[in-house]
């Protein structure tokens, strides 16, 4: 724990990496404040959620875990998760599922799982990040165009048809300053300016609805301040409250049916699938980040730290009002690219958003939502690797092609749950039959010239390793000995693995060798197999089985089972 802390100080920064950390907080503080309220409007919940997850958990984890340069807060691959939770258990219930999830991480970083991200393959996570870019873009349509519609549920075609049929009411007033906003977040880039393009097009967007409103009657867009409301002390307010996150638990919030949603063990039961899978996508988002980020920054991080860090924070964040959070691969981006590399640029970031809130919350209520709903339609865009989807598609093998298209699909058409389970699962077998094509068994005729194979002995030679999706496929052969076969020499030189499948496999032919009264001779099996065929029984007996180390060995111990036994 706490290893890029003890790291980081036990560098003793200079004066100027300190005033550079500062910098890089600040900046990415300042991409990181309109993006949290984006991404917690998109999961269901009002924009100062999103605030505190940056706040508590940003500092946290920076903290606590395993990247120095990592910066954690709301990001877009959570949304498809949290909204469906939000919609079905309120925000009592986002917490609390956030909360159970940050154990379960810090459990997956003390188990030594923060190798995970390796096992991931590449088609898996390009399929479902793609497809969460999809379901964010479409929920942002509602509010881009000004439809007129109450609420989205229901399933991702639900959800379309329900759009579909509410084009008519599109707004021209909010469509307008929408474009307004994506056009200058599409055009900024050009600019090559080093302040972040999407505070520009908000400020853009706000500006022009307010001038639009001043010179236009009756011109008015939905705003963060008319949307959304809150209540302090019996005293109520538009937007955000100007105030610090206050300690609560998430049993005392709100559930959907706005009651405080209490606990219970069958609300846990209800809730454990959704905490496992934030911890699983919280758990990904955040080493692929670290990964990243080490090579930008020429840094190591310490994966098991970064899990049990990640872990801590989604623990406190619910205690003050932040909802699930992870490493955002944009900011942490961003941070490196501004100088960061200690934990205190995210600290900084962490406290930038602090102040923000306390100072400027009036002035955020004035941001349109269709300009909120441009800025996500980006950010979706740029999760959805359109480019990495396309030349996957493209080039890659027609299996990993399936796993990516089905990924999508899944993602975008029932549950990114089942979409990664499925992935892996379909991942896994497709590797298993591509190994199983790799373990081959050949009969050797002759060896070289001075080495011929004796008479009345087999030789076969097995490549690859054995497991259950191989060994029946490499062994079934070897029982359908020649009618004058006395011996069956198994040369296992090139036998990198030998499961229980396998271990079953060889006891078959044991047994059946032996009841045909065959000798067999096992051919240079690496020490660490045999132990384990000799704690399964196939050992060394005379005259019936024999182990040797080169081909040579072999065929001089099969050439003395040939020989007749001695007379008593």
């Amino acid at each position: 724990m706490f290893s890029a802390l003890r790291h980081s100080l036990a560098q003793k920064p200079s004066r100027p990496e300190i005033q550079a950390n500062v910098l890089a907080g600040l900046t990415v503080g300042v991409i990181a404040l309109p993006l949290s309220m984006a991404l917690a409007i998109a999961s269901g919940v009002p924009p100062q959620y999103g605030l505190y997850t940056a706040i508590v958990a940003g500092i946290v984890i920076a903290l606590t875990g395993g990247s120095a340069v990592n910066v954690s807060g709301p990001t877009a691959a959570f949304v498809v998760v949290l909204l469906p939770i939000v919609q079905e258990f309120g925000l009592g219930g986002l917490l609390l599922s956030g909360l159970m999830a940050g154990f379960i991480l810090v459990a997956m970083g003390f188990g030594r799982l923060g190798k995970l991200i390796e096992i991931v393959p590449y088609p898996v996570i390009v399929g479902f990040t793609s497809g969460i870019g999809v379901v964010i873009a479409t929920f942002q349509i509602k509010d881009f165009l000004g439809l007129e519609i109450e609420s989205l549920h229901g399933h991702y075609l639900e959800i379309v048809s329900v759009i579909l049929h509410a084009l008519h009411s599109i707004d021209w007033r909010e469509t307008l300053i929408g474009i307004l906003t994506l056009a200058v977040l599409l055009v900024w880039p050009r600019v090559r300016s080093r302040i972040p393009g999407h505070l520009v097009a908000l400020l853009i967007g706000s500006l022009a609805a307010w001038m639009l409103t001043l010179f236009i009657p009756g011109f008015q867009v939905d705003t963060i301040g008319s949307r959304f409301s809150f209540e302090i002390d019996g005293v109520t307010g538009s937007g955000i409250p100007p105030i610090l996150p206050t300690f609560d638990w998430p049993w005392n919030l709100p559930g959907a049916d706005g009651t405080p949603i209490g606990l219970s063990f069958e609300l846990i039961r209800l809730l454990f699938p959704a905490a496992i899978t934030i911890a699983i996508l919280g758990a990904l988002e955040s080493l692929l980040c670290a990964v990243i980020a080490d090579g930008m920054s020429e840094k190591k991080h310490d994966p098991n730290d970064e899990l049990i860090g990640q872990g801590i924070g989604n623990i406190l964040a619910p205690l003050f009002g932040g909802i699930p959070a992870t490493a955002a691969i944009a900011r942490t981006t961003a941070n490196v690219k501004s100088g960061g590399s200690l934990p205190l640029a995210s600290v900084v970031h962490g406290l930038f958003i602090l102040f923000a809130i306390l100072l400027l919350a009036p002035i955020l209520s004035h941001i349109p939502m269709a300009s909120m709903a441009a800025l996500l339609l980006m950010v979706a865009w740029n999760m959805s690797e359109a480019k990495h989807f396309a030349r996957t598609v493209r080039i890659a093998p027609r299996d990993d092609v399936l796993v990516l298209v089905s990924c999508f699909l899944l993602t975008v058409l029932l549950d990114m749950t089942i979409a990664v389970g499925v992935g892996m699962g379909l991942a896994a077998a497709l590797f298993i039959r591509r190994t199983v094509s790799l373990t081959q068994t050949a009969v050797i005729e002759s060896h070289n010239a001075d080495q011929s194979v004796p008479e009345n002995v087999v030789v076969y030679d097995i490549n690859g390793p054995l497991f259950f999706g191989s060994a029946q496929k490499a062994l079934r052969n070897i029982v359908l000995v020649r009618p004058n076969t006395r011996v069956v020499v198994l040369d296992m030189s090139e036998v990198t693995l030998l499961d229980m499948s396998a271990i079953v496999a060889m006891e078959s032919i044991v047994a059946d060798l032996k009841r045909k009264q065959i000798g067999l001779v096992i051919n240079n099996l690496h020490p660490r197999m045999i132990m384990k065929l000799r704690r399964a029984g196939v050992r060394k007996q005379s005259g019936q089985i024999a182990f040797a180390r080169t081909l040579h060995e072999s065929f001089e111990a099969a050439r003395r089972m040939l020989q007749p036994p001695a007379d008593p």
